[in-house]
């Protein structure tokens, strides 16, 4: 049983796993076909050999015992005298024949008859005293003119066979994949913003159905727990501003003596709602509006805004006309949260360029802080994650200014990175850039 174990995963065909389905499929089905008939030829030319010679070996034995049948009963005076020959003696009894050989115990072998390419019979004959020997030969060319006819069909026809079985095998499960490529069509389509949609289900009653209606059942509960998180998210923002605001309102109004540090967390909690208010909205996939903005202007008015460390001086490095497609409220969010965070951490200076490089937008943002370590540049677009964990709590932030500035970067098809530009942290943010018209097609256009 091991043995028979260890011969089948030695014969076991592994194809690479980036070939297709059809492809793997086309081969293993060729493959298969083709050891079947290499097999089956080997064994049939094998066949047809053995029995081949057989039948020459039979042919020949056949007719060395019909002669010597026919020699035993010749009567002894016609066979009496010595010196006449044994194939005169039995001359009675049989016709010249070149594929007979005649001979007598005391006769010495008959020189000149080939026997090769022959199959060789013998057999004994008795007249009175004398003993004869009858020798019969029946020629194999007649078998290997068979076996060289059905190598040349087998050398033509497997080929043609296997390329058959391939072709039928590439069709046949071009057409099973067919469903297959519905179906990745439409996941690849379905997005966050429209989980109401479903695959197709084709109307076999195979496996390729079943795994269609089991996608279907699956982006139904997908789409039952978006809308549920949705709702959630949504509901504890909304039923967190108002009493939110209420507080902050009576907390400004109310005698100087309160304590500050109840309005500081006031805000926060504010600020942290509008953002988890934010981040559901770009969870859900709303689509941003489309319009041209002016990155660098946006920028500059985003980056002068005063904030709480006064003592940091925020430099720009603004190009002009550096337009991108998207949404203004977006992309203001984006750079105002990169500016608080580097601003956060920053010793004395942030600097913000807006450039535009082969037809990409490119903003960073700058500080000269401790930086952001290797180990950690992944983790810091994580939600609620804060690396800064000395630092006071009304100062650290809650952790999803960077998560939100990896959403909206997605949102308007860019990245966010960090890169190595000596000391402290450098944000980069890379958004394809609107082409800009000619200048000169421009003023001809606006002089007609």
């Amino acid at each position: 049983m091991r043995r028979r174990a260890g011969w089948a995963a030695r014969m076991r065909v592994h194809l690479p796993a980036r070939w297709s389905v059809r492809v793997r499929a086309t081969i293993a089905a060729t493959l298969i076909v083709a050891v079947a008939l290499g097999g089956a030829s080997a064994v049939l030319r094998t066949v047809l050999h053995d029995n081949l010679r057989q039948s020459a070996q039979q042919d020949a034995a056949r007719r060395a015992l019909t002669v010597a049948d026919a020699l035993t009963t010749i009567s002894p005076a016609a066979i009496a005298s010595p010196a006449t020959p044994a194939t005169e003696r039995a001359g009675a009894a049989a016709v010249e024949d070149p594929d007979l050989h005649i001979s007598h115990s005391t006769e010495p072998s008959r020189t000149g008859w080939d026997t090769a390419g022959y199959a060789v019979a013998s057999a004994a004959a008795t007249s009175g005293d004398d003993v004869l020997t009858v020798t019969a030969r029946t020629s194999l060319m007649p078998a290997e003119n068979a076996l060289r006819t059905l190598n040349l069909l087998l050398i033509f026809g497997v080929p043609a066979l296997l390329l058959l079985v391939a072709g039928m095998t590439w069709h046949f499960m071009g057409k099973a994949l067919v469903p297959v490529s519905g179906i990745q069509a439409k996941l690849a389509d379905i997005t966050a913003r429209d989980l109401h949609q479903r695959v197709p289900v084709p109307s076999t009653r195979d496996e390729i159905a079943a795994l269609a209606r089991t996608v279907n059942a699956t982006l139904d509960r997908l789409e039952n727990a978006v809308e549920q998180h949705k709702r959630f998210v949504a509901d504890a923002a909304h039923e967190l501003r108002s009493p939110i605001a209420t507080l902050r309102t009576r907390l400004e109004l109310a005698a100087r003596d309160e304590p500050a540090e109840a309005l500081a967390d006031v805000e926060r909690l504010q600020s942290l709602a509008a953002d988890l208010l934010l981040l559901a909205r770009l969870d859900a996939g709303e689509p941003p509006r489309n319009d041209e903005v002016d990155l660098g202007q946006v920028a500059a008015e985003e980056s002068l805004r005063p904030r709480p460390r006064r003592e940091v001086r925020v430099r720009l490095a603004v190009e002009p006309d550096v337009v991108v497609n998207g949404s203004r409220a977006h992309l203001a969010r984006l750079i105002t949260n990169l500016v608080d965070n580097a601003v956060r951490h920053a010793r004395s200076t942030v600097e913000v360029r807006v450039a535009n490089e082969d037809g990409v937008a490119l903003l960073e943002v700058r500080d000269d802080g401790p930086g952001i370590p290797p180990e950690h540049r992944e983790a810091v677009f994580d939600r609620f994650t804060r690396l800064d964990w000395a630092r006071a709590r009304d100062s650290g932030g809650s952790g999803l200014g960077l998560a939100i500035v990896r959403e909206i970067a997605l949102l308007h098809r860019g990245v966010v990175s960090i890169a190595d530009r000596g000391a402290g942290a450098c944000l980069v943010v890379r958004l394809d850039a609107a082409p800009q018209p000619d200048t000169a097609a421009s003023i001809r256009k606006r002089d007609k």
